[in-house]
């Protein structure tokens, strides 16, 4: 037998008998060009004042839409507090129903109870607004809701259902803190909406959070 191995008719290549077909490179060059045209319009697009005035009054409504049930709650719970502690509102019944509003109150300031406040949570503000701080607003308004407005509403119900002076003293000192707290969120919450509402020249204003 010769050294020489001759290759199999099964591992040689055939032609297939078409040309292949190459892609012209004036197509290929073209492509390319559309492909960096459109990345450079979306880099260097500006929105336009009156779309960054739009973005930012929808943005506004979806906030006060979102807070605004955990919001009314503490408005709520407050005012039951201040009718039964000024003696407008004294009666065991009274005490109650202010007990029981401050509860469901700061149940619905959960996002496990209440669809807003978890639709707040996964909140995406629009690209157009992105100079403006409004995703850390978005962060602050959740906290805002759980646990800072949540917890007030519980010591609300805490200071009304004491029955005596040293629990009742207690309860009021551990509202008081944690409404100086609930506040200052509110501080971080107003501040950058305003600033966005006044460079904008909105007439709007932030959504309101009692406190």
């Amino acid at each position: 037998m010769s050294p020489l191995t001759q290759q199999s008719p099964k591992n040689r290549a055939l032609p297939s008998g078409w040309p292949v077909r190459r892609t012209p490179r004036w197509v290929l060059l073209a492509i390319v060009l559309v492909v960096l045209a459109t990345v450079a319009l979306t880099l260097t697009h500006k929105p336009s004042r009156a779309e960054q005035a739009s973005d930012m009054r929808g943005f506004l409504t979806d906030m006060t839409t979102d807070i605004e049930s955990c919001a009314g709650g503490v408005g709520e719970s407050l005012s039951a507090l201040h009718l039964v502690e000024s003696g407008q509102a004294s009666t065991s019944t009274d005490v109650s129903e202010g007990i029981s509003v401050a509860q469901q109150g700061a149940a619905n300031c959960s996002p496990v109870n209440n669809q807003s406040i978890d639709d707040l949570d996964s909140y995406q503000v629009t690209e157009s607004l992105d100079g403006f701080g409004l995703v850390a607003v978005v962060n602050d308004l959740v906290i805002w809701a759980v646990p800072d407005a949540e917890n007030v509403q519980t010591d609300v119900a805490a200071v009304l259902a004491a029955r005596t002076p040293a629990a009742k003293s207690h309860a009021e000192s551990q509202l008081n803190r944690d409404l100086v707290i609930l506040n200052a969120e509110r501080t971080k919450i107003d501040t950058p909406i305003n600033k966005a509402i006044k460079s904008l020249a909105l007439h709007s204003a932030p959504p309101r959070l009692p406190g």
